[in-house]
Parts: C-alpha cells; structure tokens; sequence
C-alpha cells in the first residue's frame, strides 16, 4: 500500500479505495497481520497516517476487521494510541498444548503430503510435537511443530530423488562411447565408429529405461516420514545426538551406573545417586519447570567431582564438552555477581550479555559445572533459587532464559581441612571406611552453617565423595597407562609397563592431601619425559614392544 506513494494523498487514497471496496461488498471480513505496522504507516509530514484513516469506519461497525500482533509491539505500539486501542476487543491466544498440536498436524497432514509427495505417519506427527514442545525452546506451538514436519518431509524427498548409481555409470560409459566413437572418426576408421554408434545407441536406450523404471518406482513407492526422521531433524536443530533420542530411554537410564564407570572410578554413592536423581526426572515423577537434577559434591581435591561432572555430560549429550563450568572465585564480589546474567543497561558490557545466561542460551543442553560454589558471593545463591525452583533465568536483556535441560553440579571444599586434620579424607586406610557416615553428617552440619536453607531446599541432592583407596589408584593408573599407550601408538609403539612398574607409579603418585592428580605428574616424569628422549634419541624402533618395568629407585625401558 505504501509502496510507490510519491506525492501526498496518494496513500490516504489508496487506503480509502480499499475501504470503499470493503464497505460496498458485504459478508468481508478484513485481516490485517501485523497490525502495529498500522501506527504510524504512510504518515509523512502533514499526512494521516493509516490507522487515524480506519478510526472513523472502525467506530462505525462499517468495517468487520481482525488484526494479529504480539504483546510487545501491541504494548509498544497500540496501547499508546488509546483510541485505536479501544476500538478494537483484546483477545489473549495462547499456544496450543501437545495434543492440539497433534491434531492440527493430522488437519495439514494431506497438504504436506501432496507437496512432498511422501507419506506422514501418526508416529512422526505424535514425535513431531512432543519432541518440539520438550526440546526446541524459544518457538512456541504449533509453528516449530509444523516446520519439523515440513522439513523432515522435504529431507525424505531429496533422499529417494538422489539418481541409483547404475544411472552414473551408463552416463560414464555413454561418454567414453562418444570420445572412442570420435577418435576413430578422425583416424578414418569408419567400421570402428560405426560399431561404437551401434553400442552408443544402445546405451542410450538401456539407459533411457533405467530412467523410466526408477520414475516409476518413485512414484510407485512413495517415501515414508517415520519417527526416526523428525528425532533426525531435531537432533540437528538442537545438537542432541541422535542416539540419545533413538535409544529407548528406559535401557539406557537403567544401564546409566554401568556406563558411567566406564571412565569413573569408585564413588558408587555419587554416580547411584545422581543416576537416581535422572530416572525421576526422566519418568516424568519431577517437576518439569526445574532442572534435570541439582547437586553439591563435597569432598576433597583429587577424588573425581569435576570428572563425574564431565562423565555426566557425555552420558546424557554424548559430548563431554557439553559443560559450561564458572570459577566461583570470580564472583567473590557484589559488584562481580552482575556477570551472571549481564550488566545493567548503561553500564559496562551490557552489550556482552551473561557469562552464565549466554552460555546456556546458546547451548541449552547441557552440564553447569559451578566450581567452590562456597566462595561465590551471597547474592550469586539468591540468582541461582530462580534456576533451581522455576528452572529459568532472565538476562540484562530481558531474555528468559530455559534452564530445564540444564543439570546443574556444584562443587565444594567446605568441612574438608577440618576433616584432613582428622585424616578422614584422602587415602582413607580400609578400617576408617566406616567412619564414612560420620564424615558425611560432620560435612553436612557445616554445609547448613555456610548456606541459607531457601538455597539448599532447592537442591536435588548433597553427595559427599568417598576418600580414594589403593584400590581405587590402581584402577586410575589402568586408565591414565592407557591413554599414554594410545597417544604412543601413533608413533607406531607399543608399550607394555609391568606389574612392578605399576606399584612403582602408585608408590611415588600416592598423596593424601592432593588425592589422584599428583599420579599424572607421576606418570608424566617417570613415563613421558624419558619416553621422550628416547624417542628422539633415536633408541627405540618401531614395531618392537616396549616393557617398562622398575629398577631401582626409578623405571626402565627394554625391548620386550
């Protein structure tokens, strides 16, 4: 309507002639999308703009109109023109629940079909809109819905259009035909070109019912859009694997222990219990505003917190990156814990967002690693109560934030020097072992000292980490021994380390205070560092294995 309007009036007769149009025609009723743009449109110096035009037939009833916008520009807009505002009925429309969305998608199924010309199935619509209402946050019903069906079933489409291979290889040879059928034309071989035109013609003829026949089987055998191709789609749109959506979630939850000792050693308690805290979650028992689970690991440095936080990641996201972990010795700070979720507008860095809130938005599925949460400023807990209740945070921005595929893990040190002094942590000989109970009721007393009991009503579970055994080192020293073997093994190494080498790093790794860590700085001394030389040196030779075993107050190395 605006377009082209070059002098005045022109737009106000545009708009008259509609309404005209619309007034001598009876049983019309107007629809007019977006209807903030209403506000303010053609209205230049002097001229009225469109919706001081429509007042006077709107008032009048001459005109039956309906118009769409959202809340923000209809607050931003139209409430600020009053008139406008109260010649037209508010009408709230919100999304339709799951089951709605599933029966407007059976009500657009024949449309899709008949475009994509593929078969929707009930599976697929039924996935289609519990998958977009569970995991593609920031759209809301029935349009993330619909656009998963659309493009599953254009992705199903491509897939049979993709020509069989035998067409490419007629193609080929059809070609290698001509080149061979020309070469013996210019070399005056007219009997040898004669015979290459007979076997290009019939070439082109078995290809040409190839053609035809695969047509037909396309048209014949319509593609199918099946559950399997909407958790597809979703798992690109959202970066979930698609394991995690294929697999029936009741196997893999019920084999969640087992996998995650795969890679971490002892703390049966801890991994029981967060497994525990996941199959609530995950069986629909849970509130689904909150998180998938919230924990404090207390316990000492060196015995696996934040690895058990890295292992959950890669069970639930199949990607142990998927975790954003915040140093809480950051945010010591009142004026630090702002970070959090942004500046305020008109201070620094307001345009950079959250270290937290962005981080999520950006990556929604994923592990929230808060590392010696008991260092963070006060007010960083009263944040994190919003997270933990109603599993949402609002950014500097005013953007909600969904945190109800985050699991959120919190690690502190709080009781463990009292309780080193005790030597109850660390390397705990095999008699102390029952005095496990006590060192966890002493812990928790002093976690109820440190935080308020809003905070710690809101989490899922407190786990206190067991103290490492001998054991326990002995298994860790498998895992770290073999991730050397594998990085040596590109140097076409092999190595074989003894059981006297093994007891030899287990000796010189064990600390009290310090837990596993100083193992790899034991393995990287008495390991890599004389690995290294020697292969420089030249000493070892590929394909020969290599046995490290113990001499001595150090290792040595030796052709097997």
């Amino acid at each position: 309507m605006v377009a082209g309007t070059k002098y005045r009036g022109q737009f106000e007769e545009r708009i008259k002639a509609v309404m005209d149009e619309i007034k001598r025609s009876e049983n019309i009723m107007v629809f007019i999308d977006e209807l903030h743009t209403l506000v303010g449109a053609g209205g230049a110096e002097g001229a009225i703009d469109a919706s001081n035009i429509l007042k006077p037939a709107l008032s009048r009833g001459e005109i039956q109109c309906i118009g769409a916008t959202t809340l923000d520009e209809y607050r931003k807009y139209i409430e600020k023109d009053a008139a406008l505002e109260r010649r037209f009925q508010t009408i709230m429309v919100d999304p339709p629940t799951v089951e709605e969305t599933i029966e407007i998608l059976k009500g657009l199924r024949d449309r899709y079909e008949a475009h994509h010309r593929v078969k929707i199935t009930d599976e697929a619509i039924k996935a289609a809109s519990k998958l977009s209402d569970r995991y593609i946050a920031g759209r809301f019903l029935p349009d993330k819905a619909i656009d998963l069906i659309d493009e599953a079933g254009s992705r199903a489409r491509l897939c049979v259009m993709t020509a069989p291979p035998n067409i490419k290889d007629l193609e080929a040879k059809i070609e290698h035909i001509k080149k061979e059928k020309e070469s013996a034309v210019k070399g005056q071989d007219f009997e040898k070109a004669a015979r290459f035109r007979d076997e290009e013609r019939q070439a082109k003829l078995e290809l040409e019912n190839v053609k035809k026949n695969w047509k037909q089987s396309t048209l014949e055998n319509q593609p199918q859009v099946t559950e399997e191709d909407i958790a597809l789609i979703v798992s690109k749109w959202t970066g979930i694997p698609l394991a995690r959506l294929e697999e029936k979630e009741t196997e893999k939850l019920l084999k969640m222990e087992e996998e995650m000792h795969k890679r971490m050693v002892g703390q049966d308690e801890a991994i029981s219990a967060i497994a525990h805290a996941i199959r609530r979650s995950r069986s629909g028992l849970k509130d689904p505003r909150r998180p998938i689970g919230s924990f404090i690991f207390l316990g000492p440095t060196g015995v696996g917190k934040t690895l058990l936080g890295r292992t959950l990641a890669e069970f639930m996201f199949g990607d142990e990156d998927a975790i954003i972990q915040l140093d809480m010795s950051e945010y010591m700070e009142k004026f630090n814990v702002s970070r959090l979720v942004g500046a305020p507008p008109g201070y620094v860095g307001y345009e950079e967002g959250g270290q937290l809130t962005e981080k999520v938005r950006r990556r929604p599925y994923s592990v929230v690693l808060l590392d010696e949460i008991e260092k963070a400023h006060p007010d960083v807990f009263n944040i994190l109560l919003q997270v933990l209740e109603d599993g949402r945070l609002t950014d500097s921005f005013g953007r909600r934030v969904d945190f109800r595929n985050t699991a959120l893990i919190m690690t502190s040190n709080i009781g463990a020097e009292m309780l080193r002094k005790q030597g109850s942590l660390g390397f705990a000989p095999p008699k102390e072992d029952a005095s496990y109970q006590a060192m966890k009721s002493k812990l928790l007393d002093e976690v109820k000292r440190t935080f308020k009991p809003e905070f710690l009503n809101r989490i899922d579970d407190i786990i206190v980490f067991h103290s490492l055994t001998k054991e326990d080192l002995l298994k860790i020293v498998e895992i770290e021994l073999n991730e050397v073997k594998k990085r040596v093994s590109e140097q076409e190494l092999t190595l074989e380390f003894t059981p006297n080498a093994k007891g030899f790093l287990i000796e010189k790794g064990f600390d009290q205070v310090f837990g596993a860590r100083p193992l790899k700085r034991t393995i990287q001394r008495y390991i890599e560092d004389p690995l290294a030389e020697e292969i420089l040196k030249g000493n070892l030779k590929s394909g020969i294995p290599i046995r490290v075993d113990m001499k001595g107050d150090s290792l040595i190395f030796e052709n097997a």
